[in-house]
């Protein structure tokens, strides 16, 4: 199975079209519809499901898709780390992100270190803690900041210095609303949207102590805009840090007692890395440092 094909299976499954991906590939169509069936006789799978005007990926085609993007996404980025062995560093790092306050500390590291290394560029990928570890298992990211608490047993770490502080977006128009902070005993009976994360409900239900049994949760998730959208409509409350940002309709009051949740910028132990995201590393470690 060689890149080169899974490149061409890809743009045929983007454009849904063989006539189309052919053109943007600068091949004939014949050449790529070969290319498609020895692919599909390579993997003994149908992969597309042809219709009168476009080709539909099948279950395994999709599965192929998942996969090759993966596959492709490593092969572009180890060989960038390859090109940028030069005296002046430079390169790409994969870097992957929470919703957190601790992103603006993030971005003020890579700020500074792109001011004295300007020919090194980042590639953000915003996600929860559990999807960025998943990438940085299988070599797709070299670096994430991730919201304790999560299992960093297999990474070596950095605790950054920013906390990051618990409270609920509720209606503007609820009684909730007037209040200075959120007790567990407000919320009982209130309905509740909760993070996807199973470690943080974990840490609200011990929160919420004895009214844990009592809880009135009617949704989870992991994108805060989505959860927001449904808390308007539906007269809910969402947990979640506070973000400083604005979401019209809803109001941030914070708990009481107040819960704090610490990040960690991680990367694995046994990577051997490009020398941009090395550099990067080592940046970070004298970075944060000096702030404590």
């Amino acid at each position: 199975m060689e890149i080169r094909v899974l490149k061409y299976f890809l743009m045929v499954a983007r454009e849904e079209n063989i006539t189309k991906a052919a053109n943007l590939l600068h091949l004939t169509q014949p050449t790529l519809s070969r290319q498609l069936m020895q692919l599909e006789e390579e993997l003994g799978v149908s992969l597309f499901r042809r219709s009168k005007h476009r080709i539909i990926l099948t279950e395994d085609g999709m599965l192929l898709r998942r996969r090759a993007e993966e596959i492709v996404a490593l092969a572009d980025k180890t060989k960038d780390d390859f090109l940028h062995r030069q005296e002046q560093l430079a390169g790409t790092i994969a870097i992957g992100s929470g919703e957190l306050q601790s992103s603006r500390f993030l971005t003020q590291l890579l700020t500074a270190f792109q001011s004295e290394n300007p020919l090194v560029t980042f590639s953000i990928y915003s996600g929860n803690s559990d999807n960025i570890k998943e990438r940085i298992e299988r070599g797709l990211l070299d670096v994430g900041l991730l919201q304790e608490p999560v299992d960093i047993a297999k990474y070596s770490f950095i605790r950054t210095p920013v906390r990051e502080q618990w409270g609920v977006l509720v209606n503007e128009d609820s009684e909730l609303s007037a209040k200075s902070s959120i007790s567990p005993a407000d919320l009982v009976g209130v309905p509740l949207i909760m993070p996807g994360r199973e470690n943080l409900q974990n840490e609200l239900y011990n929160w919420f102590g004895a009214h844990s049994e009592n809880l009135h949760i009617i949704a989870s998730g992991n994108l805060l805009y989505n959860l927001a959208s449904l808390a308007r409509d539906s007269g809910a409350c969402v947990f979640t840090l506070n973000m400083v940002c604005r979401y019209p309709g809803l109001h941030f009051i914070p708990l009481s007692p107040g819960l704090e949740s610490g990040t960690v910028l991680v990367w694995k132990k046994t990577q051997t890395f490009s020398p941009a995201s090395a550099a990067f590393i080592d940046y970070s470690k004298k970075y944060i440092s000096g702030i404590f």
